[in-house]
C-alpha cells in the first residue's frame, strides 16, 4: 500500500469517526421527549450528567450509552481494516464529541465517548477506566472529579499494559477532555461544583 493510500485511508476513518461522534444523542433524546433544548438546562452540556438534571433517568443512561457506543463502533468498524485505523477513527469520535459540526462546533465533554472508545481499543483499560470513575462518583457525587481522575489514569495503565502507542493517543484525548473540564475543575476547587442527581 502506498502512502497516499494509506493516508486516505486514514483520513476516511477520521471523517467516519468524526461524523459519528458527533451525533448530539443528548440533544437529540430531550427534544423527543418534549423537554426543550438540553443546552439551556443546568451546565448547558449535551451530556448524560446534565440530562440527569432534568430529573429523567432513563433519558440520562440512553444518554450515557449512545455516546459511549459512537465511539466504540467508530473503532471497532474501522479496526477491521487495520489498528492505525482504529486509532485515527477513536480521537476522530472523540473530537466529534467535543466539536459537533451540528451544534457550531459546541458539544459535550466526552466522558461517555472516552470509555467508548477505550471499550473498542482495549476493552480492560476500559473495565480499569470505569471502575475508577464509578467508584469515586458514588464516594464523592461529583461526576467531573470521577472522570477527570479516571481520565488521567488510562494512559499509565495503558503503558503498563504494553501499549504504549496508544497510550500516546488517549493522553491527547485527555488533555481535550481536561480542557473541557476547566471550568468545572475551577468550581472543584472553590466547592461550588455541582453534585450528581442535583438538578439546576
Amino acid at each position: 500500500m502506498s502512502d497516499d493510500i494509506h493516508l486516505l485511508h486514514l483520513l476516511i476513518a477520521l471523517v467516519f469517526g468524526y461524523l459519528l461522534g458527533s451525533i448530539p444523542f443528548g440533544v437529540i433524546f430531550t427534544r423527543m421527549a418534549g423537554l426543550g433544548d438540553i443546552r439551556k438546562v443546568g451546565s448547558g452540556n449535551i451530556g448524560a450528567t446534565n440530562v440527569l438534571r432534568t430529573g429523567r433517568k432513563g433519558l440520562a443512561a440512553a444518554t450515557l450509552v449512545c455516546d459511549a457506543l459512537k465511539g466504540t463502533v467508530a473503532v471497532v468498524v474501522a479496526g477491521r481494516w487495520g489498528q492505525d485505523l482504529a486509532t485515527i477513527a477513536a480521537l476522530g469520535a472523540f473530537l466529534g464529541h467535543l466539536f459537533p459540526v451540528w451544534l457550531g462546533f459546541k458539544g459535550g465533554k466526552g466522558v461517555a465517548t472516552f470509555i467508548g472508545v477505550l471499550i473498542g481499543l482495549m476493552p480492560l483499560a476500559a473495565l480499569i477506566f470505569a471502575i475508577i470513575w464509578l467508584s469515586l462518583a458514588y464516594l464523592k457525587r461529583y461526576s467531573s472529579l470521577a472522570a477527570l481522575v479516571a481520565t488521567a489514569t488510562t494512559p499509565l495503565v495503558l503503558w503498563a499494559l504494553g501499549e504504549p502507542k496508544m497510550a500516546g493517543v488517549i493522553l491527547i484525548l485527555v488533555v481535550l477532555l481536561w480542557w473541557k473540564h476547566s471550568e468545572n475543575i475551577s468550581r472543584l476547587v472553590a466547592g461550588t461544583e455541582g453534585k450528581i442527581g442535583q438538578k439546576g
